[in-house]
């Protein structure tokens, strides 16, 4: 079983590339690499605890190895990230200026900034009349949130120099196989397993180096713990907030419960909402303080554009897919926040308190299906959820995901998405029937 996904995540591992823009032969690996995978999981099922145990965490280990074995595959992110560490050591905000901007020319090299014929190569993107970058929307502000700078920056600290790309993905390794540890104290061997051997891992964890794994990490922590720790569940959860945004999504799944009919007092209530929001808001404020003193409303970055470029504006594109095959493109927007929303109300209402993944990953793996999002690394938060409540059908939505971001035709994500969709809402009832 081990062996399975192993031969799996080394298969997409020697077809990776370095950015060559050909996806079609790495969308076909990967569905393999996946179909490898889901049987590999399903035969730790029938393995004695101990056995499992090993297999687990050896199989965390080799998978996760495999994704340092190539350049960045399919992602330019990690060189914004390896820009924003150097300009942070350089003692300069990250949100002060563009890495297009002339005053920073002092801090770029060659490797990140290439000229004359270095600029011909696949994803590149100008800068000058003489200079180009590897560096994607090199004319806009970074996105990233406070804590991914700081790991930014002490990753740029840690690294020899010259070593370009590969401490990230070691990084990115770490972050990896200690999701899998702490996954390891909540659920059963074939459960973590679902995290710990999943294709997405080496590929949007550790060989694309996404910053997205230490959110994850920080959300699943906060969700093993908010139950009996609900200030450090709460600092936790705050802290994935400020990695990336989208583990807030999280957060009524933390609250699971709170407006139960028979719940405590509403006084009750509003202080054990208090005790996980407060310490959350505590550290998203003191993350941001440093950076909005020296940069003010800068600290946004590229944020509202991006959404606007990616189509959450609601004007069209592939974003909303799900509901825009039954809605018009003006209601897809209002439609995917009241789904959502009541996605949210039904886990505060009847949520169990002492499961808070299980509506954690309700709401977000709801919020991807209503939302379409064309980027796979974004729903590595749903594999680690899912591996958490062990509910298997939701893994659906991460390779959806990365059918929608590697797909070659244009309809390959919708017709993805509605295939997990349709997973979700049959594994859902087959539950309901055993249950």
């Amino acid at each position: 079983m081990l062996l399975l996904a192993l031969v799996g995540a080394l298969a997409l591992s020697i077809t990776s590339g370095s950015l060559t823009g050909d996806t079609s032969a790495l969308l076909r690996w990967y569905a393999l690499s996946w179909a490898l995978f889901a049987a590999a999981a399903w035969a730790l099922r029938g393995v004695p605890e101990r056995q499992a145990v090993f297999l687990l965490v050896a199989g965390a280990a080799a998978v996760t190895a495999t994704g340092l074995l190539a350049p960045p595959t399919t992602s330019t992110d990690s060189f914004r990230y390896i820009w924003d560490g150097r300009v942070q050591a350089a003692g300069i905000s990250p949100y002060a200026h563009v890495p297009a901007d002339p005053a920073l020319a002092p801090l770029r090299d060659r490797w990140l900034f290439p000229r004359g014929a270095g600029c011909n190569a696949p994803y590149r993107y100008p800068v000058d009349a003489r200079t180009c970058t590897r560096i994607n929307r090199p004319a806009v502000h970074t996105i990233y949130p406070p804590l991914a700078e700081l790991y930014f920056l002490a990753v740029h600290g840690l690294s020899p120099e010259g070593s370009r790309y590969k401490p990230l993905q070691i990084g990115g390794a770490v972050l990896a196989f200690a999701t899998t540890l702490v996954l390891r104290r909540r659920a059963a061997p074939a459960r973590a397993a679902y995290w710990a051997w999943c294709p997405a891992v080496p590929l949007e964890v550790v060989n694309n180096a996404h910053v997205d794994a230490l959110g994850v990490l920080l959300a699943v922590a906060a969700l093993t713990v908010v139950a009996r720790h609900r200030v450090g569940g709460g600092m936790l959860l705050g802290a994935a907030t400020v990695v990336k945004f989208l583990p807030a999504l999280a957060v009524p799944g933390a609250l699971s419960g709170l407006l139960a009919k028979d719940g405590p007092p509403a006084r009750r209530r509003v202080l054990d909402a208090l005790t996980v929001l407060g310490p959350a808001a505590l550290v998203l404020a003191l993350a941001y303080l440093p950076y909005v003193l020296v940069s003010g409303g800068s600290v946004l970055g590229y944020l509202s554009g991006y959404l606007d470029e990616e189509g959450y504006d609601d004007t069209g594109g592939d974003r909303y897919a799900l509901l825009r095959l039954v809605l018009p493109d003006a209601a897809a927007l209002p439609a995917a926040l009241a789904v959502v929303a009541v996605a949210a109300v039904l886990v505060l209402r009847r949520g169990a308190a002492d499961r808070p993944w299980s509506g954690a990953l309700l709401v977000t793996g709801i919020a991807f299906l209503a939302l379409t999002p064309g980027y796979s690394w974004y729903a590595l938060l749903v594999v680690a959820f899912a591996a958490l409540d062990g509910r298997w059908e939701w893994l659906g939505v991460p390779l959806a995901g990365a059918a929608a971001y590697l797909g070659v035709q244009h309809h390959l994500g919708t017709a993805a998405y509605a295939v997990a969709a349709s997973a979700v809402i049959a594994g859902s009832l087959v539950r309901a029937r055993r249950s």
